[in-house]
């Protein structure tokens, strides 16, 4: 059989101790976790070990002994060997290096010395790296069962005995240690200050989310005409949003998980960048009077969308493309549309005084956030837009009943009806006057066909370049709320924080030593980290596949922006 020991880096120059660590149940293999050094009392080694064993929960133990050369300890690796009476093991590890040699050797002593000698290999690793790591399972491949149940246990065997790494060989104290904090512990006062100070913002930030989550399940704001308008509001179902994901960030429940712990931090990172960035907003925007410039400029843009839409509708009402329109409807059509025109220009006009007020208190809702500021736009956008959006609704409704018309009465022709209860078409029979009046109501639906389809794709299109550019932004709002911005951080700058595997390269084949191998980790890939820890949030992609999509277009049904909530990803 092969023994393998996984051995910390940190200690191959170690001095002359006692090797703590623990031996993998079911596995013929032990993992090193730190050094102890000489000199050094048995029973305060052993009454440490089990202090430890209690607070990290791991079966840690002597594993064996650990020899390095120097001057003054010639018979070190003798008595180191007679240790294995005071620690009794099944197998005892005799580890000792060589000067001007990278590997080392090993005899391991057993109870049974007529057993069969194991080959050992050492695989190195980097504790630190280890303890910090996340190991994620494979994606692709098909991994070999053993390694794959093996290497869990190694990865949480290092990282359940954190409490054995706050004692290093620069504290004063009967026991002195090497592991991966030996050259330094990993610690800064400003974190500690930023983690005893988050307790009562936290604390505070929670009360303020309570007394607002209670207003707004008010009864006063819970009438069907205020929760139907804030049903359609971007810049609603956006605060909604953002008041959840800080109620889960200040939560008191400690995040022990590592899934939550990363939601968390997500969020977290996800709403300072928001902020940041709408901060640079404002900035940006109340510089040089941009506030002002923008105001002069509505009127006047909208003076001139509104004269591309009477040409557009004069263009309508003569023979657009040379087809051939019914004079009636057309002239109707187009002047119940050039009405409306002019109502939303006086709108405009009398709204032009107080635009400047109302874009200056606008442009201060970016302080909650880039993404409330895109989503205010995206709903300024809906009320400027408004008057397009009747325009759809009534030629999609006119072009809608003209074609379920036609269908109803192609049906009559060939002697079938719609059979509502049982949904599905039924034969039936009709009289002579039925067919007559069917007949006529058929021919006058055909002609004024083209009419009424001219002006539903005219502006259905229209409708289209709206809701494409409310789409925009709110796949940007989305793009900002659900990106693991923490996670993706980790992937770049400590990409072994996120692991999905190891690989193994050859470290030292020296004659006379056992084999040496370095595990280093494999990094989570990017697409699989995107996937693993996207925040759930409210997407603008359409539910339906483009085919319904096109389905609906052609039978004239109402669409929307589209913004539903995604399924939370575990």
């Amino acid at each position: 059989m092969v023994l393998k020991i996984f051995f910390p880096q940190c200690c191959n120059k170690a001095d002359s101790g006692l090797l703590v660590g623990r031996w993998i149940p079911g596995q013929n293999s032990a993992v090193v976790l730190a050094v102890i050094h000489y000199p050094f009392i048995p029973g305060q080694v052993k009454q440490y070990i089990h202090q430890m064993r209690g607070q990290s929960g791991v079966d840690l133990t002597v594993l064996g002994s650990w020899s390095m050369p120097k001057e003054g300890q010639e018979g070190m690796e003798s008595f180191l060997r007679d240790l294995s009476t005071i620690f009794p093991q099944g197998q005892w590890l005799q580890l000792s290096r060589e000067m001007g040699k990278i590997g080392f050797r090993c005899h391991v002593l057993t109870r049974d010395p007529r057993g069969e000698k194991d080959k050992v290999i050492f695989i190195h690793y980097e504790q630190r790296k280890v303890m910090l790591s996340q190991l994620h399972p494979v994606d692709n491949g098909v991994p070999d069962p053993q390694t794959e149940s093996q290497l869990p246990q190694v990865f949480g065997t290092v990282c359940q005995s954190e409490p054995l790494f706050f004692l290093d060989k620069y504290d004063d104290g009967p026991v002195k240690m090497t592991h991966w904090q030996s050259e330094g512990r990993e610690g800064s006062i400003i974190v500690e200050l930023m983690k005893q100070a988050s307790t009562p913002v936290c604390l505070l930030t929670t009360w303020i989310l309570t007394l607002w989550t209670s207003l707004c399940s008010s009864r006063i704001l819970n009438v069907r005409p205020m929760r139907f308008i804030s049903s359609k509001l971007s810049t609603c179902l956006q605060l909604s949003y953002r008041t959840e994901h800080l109620q889960t960030v200040c939560s008191p429940t400690r995040a022990t998980a590592h899934n939550h712990f990363m939601r968390k931090a997500n969020i977290f990172v996800s709403f300072f960048v928001d902020v940041s960035l709408g901060l640079l907003l404002v900035s940006w925007m109340y510089r040089e009077n941009r506030i002002g410039k923008l105001a002069n400029t509505l009127v006047p843009a909208a003076d001139h969308v509104a004269k591309e839409l009477e040409e557009l509708l004069q263009w309508l009402m003569g023979a657009p493309a040379g087809l051939k329109m019914n004079r009636a409807l057309d002239q109707v059509l187009g002047r119940f549309f050039l009405y409306h025109i002019h109502l939303w220009i006086s709108y405009i006009h009398l709204m032009s005084p107080f635009i400047e007020m109302i874009l200056w208190y606008v442009g201060l809702s970016a302080c909650l956030g880039l993404t409330f500021a895109l989503s205010l736009l995206s709903d300024i956008t809906a009320l400027l837009t408004f008057h397009i959006y009747c325009f759809y609704v009534y030629g999609a409704r006119l072009y809608c009943m003209t074609v379920y018309g036609l269908s109803s009465l192609w049906r009559l022709f060939r002697g079938k009806k719609w059979n509502v209860l049982r949904q599905r078409v039924d034969s039936c029979s009709y009289d002579l006057d039925q067919l007559f009046i069917g007949t006529l109501l058929f021919t006058i639906l055909l002609f004024l066909l083209p009419t009424t389809a001219l002006y539903y794709l005219v502006f259905t299109l229209l409708r289209l370049v709206v809701v494409m550019f409310q789409g925009v932004l709110h796949l940007s709002v989305d793009f900002i709320n659900s990106f693991p911005l923490f996670a993706m951080g980790l992937r770049l700058f400590r990409s072994y924080r996120l692991a999905e595997g190891v690989k193994f390269r050859v470290l030292c084949e020296e004659p006379g030593t056992p084999l040496h191998l370095m595990m280093d980790i494999n990094p989570l890939k990017v697409s699989s980290v995107v996937q693993t820890y996207r925040t759930p949030t409210y997407s603008c992609y359409p539910k339906d596949s483009w085919l319904a999509l096109c389905k609906k277009l052609f039978l004239g049904e109402l669409i929307y922006p589209w913004r539903h909530k995604t399924t939370k990803i575990d």
